[in-house]
């Protein structure tokens, strides 16, 4: 049986097929890229309809090109916090809200929680402009009609190829609304986004399935009897993807955004593990959560200086970098898109300092890569705090694939910890493959990455995949 993984990221959807071992099928990828609406007031807006419409398009590439035969499941990563108003029907009322929208705020006069410490800890999250709590009030407060019911893209998107699309635990703990032991709708937080009856999705069960609709089938035949798994969150299937599913190892992923984080085994009604206040918490699966910290900025910024600063190219770029200090570069602060929670400040909060004739575009590049590095390290030693101890990390997502500069940096910067490379910019739609499977600790393919003060370290023990010799 192979397995469709699919990547409902920021900037683009992505298909790919891969065997029974959740190993990518050669040139079984398809992937559009995606329009997000940036504005200089906060926004960062999808248009939901486009949207599914290049996801179906990723679906014909694949058809046509034979590689959807024997596909017997479907796995979802998606972006977490996503919100879309929509009408009886299901119609959309406006654009997704992504996380990158930070224009959301609390009603005037509204107080928040009663206890902000005890809503942390049964959400994981805050009352802040990235949940539900303050986004939905926010967008009946801008709607000319008001929504019927919300739902985030993965609910969307799926809704519109399915007999059914409920929204998964996974999912539901990034709105801010769910209760992360009961795994219910948490009371006080919906009474904060004035969310009543009928107006939130329906949660998934555990190991719950669905199918194609019957004029889907025909459209994808060779889907007609796959089972389609509820969706992960793209931050909880990249740790999966990485080999990061255990308290002694954290993941590190640098895609459009990034985040540090760290899977522990905690079932739905098991007490849940001390949260700091700084770290978010939010669920795998009904047998799992993942706690960490997020920023705005990672390949985002890459790509911003690429286009602005007129970077040189290819390997031209890595022997300007290679002139650096691994970690070095101009002072930087990488908040170009403000802060993620528990933070408020707004887009637009990024900076550069010690500029002189001399710095080039290099320089600031490597400066706003070096600034992520510290972000993370940071909030490292806070997720250590939650299990007494220094941990391994795994590095992965498309950005730190792209640049050996940022990964020998980020080894220097969290030394002296042992860091290591997953070799894989699909770690997302993979790792949402290994938890449907129900796979989570099947071994991951790691390679060493030695700071500039050290020899190399060897290579952690474990199955070698053939397309990433090491």
């Amino acid at each position: 049986m192979n397995i469709l993984a699919l990547d409902l990221g920021t900037s683009s959807v992505r298909g790919l097929v891969l065997d029974p071992e959740a190993v990518p099928r050669p040139g079984a990828l398809a992937r559009r890229k995606v329009r997000v609406t940036v504005d200089d007031d906060g926004a960062g807006t999808l248009d939901a309809p486009a949207y599914l419409a290049c996801l179906a398009e990723c679906l014909d590439e694949l058809a046509a090109g034979g590689h959807l035969r024997d596909v017997g499941l479907v796995a979802t990563s998606a972006q977490w916090h996503s919100v879309l108003p929509v009408d009886r029907a299901g119609e959309p009322l406006g654009p997704v809200l992504t996380w990158l929208d930070t224009r959301p705020e609390p009603p005037a006069g509204a107080t928040g929680p009663a206890d902000g410490a005890a809503f942390h800890r049964r959400t994981g999250t805050w009352w802040h402009r990235c949940y539900w709590s303050v986004r939905l009030p926010w967008l009946r407060g801008r709607a000319s009609t008001p929504p019927a019911r919300f739902l985030g893209l993965a609910e969307y998107v799926l809704g519109g190829l399915l007999d059914a699309a409920p929204m998964s635990v996974s999912q539901a703990s990034g709105t801010g609304l769910l209760d992360l032991r009961t795994l219910t709708w948490d009371a006080e937080a919906c009474e904060l986004a004035a969310a009543g009856p009928g107006q939130l999705p329906e949660l998934a069960g555990d190991g719950w399935r669905g199918r194609l609709r019957p004029e889907h089938a025909r459209r994808w035949p060779q889907l007609a009897e796959a089972a389609w798994a509820a969706p992960v969150g793209d931050g909880a299937a990249s740790n999966v993807g990485s080999g990061a599913v255990d308290p002694g190892r954290a993941a590190v992923t640098v895609g459009t955004s990034s985040a540090v984080r760290l899977v522990q085994a905690v079932p739905a009604g098991a007490e849940l593990p001390p949260l700091p206040d700084r770290l978010w918490r939010y669920r795998v699966d009904h047998d799992h959560v993942v706690t960490g910290a997020a920023y705005s900025s990672g390949g985002n910024l890459f790509a911003w200086a690429d286009r602005e600063l007129r970077l040189p190219r290819g390997a031209a770029l890595d022997a300007a970098l290679a002139r650096i200090p691994r970690g070095g570069g101009v002072a930087a602060d990488p908040h170009f898109g403000g802060d993620r929670p528990p933070g408020h400040a707004p887009a637009g909060s990024g900076g550069l300092g010690g500029l002189s004739f001399g710095t080039d575009a290099v320089d600031i590049l490597a400066g706003l890569m070096s600034g992520v590095c510290r972000l993370v390290a940071a909030d490292l030693v806070e997720l250590e705090s939650t299990v007494g101890g220094p941990v391994e990390v795994v590095l992965g997502g498309g950005a730190v694939e792209a640049s050996a500069w940022w990964r020998e940096s980020f080894a220097d910067v969290l030394a002296p910890r042992g860091v290591y490379h997953h070799p894989d910019p699909e770690v997302g739609a993979t790792g949402a493959a290994r938890v449907a499977l129900g796979r989570l600790d099947a071994a991951v393919p790691l390679v060493a990455i030695g700071r500039t003060d050290e020899p190399p370290s060897p290579t952690p023990s474990g199955q070698r995949h053939p397309r990433y010799p090491s």
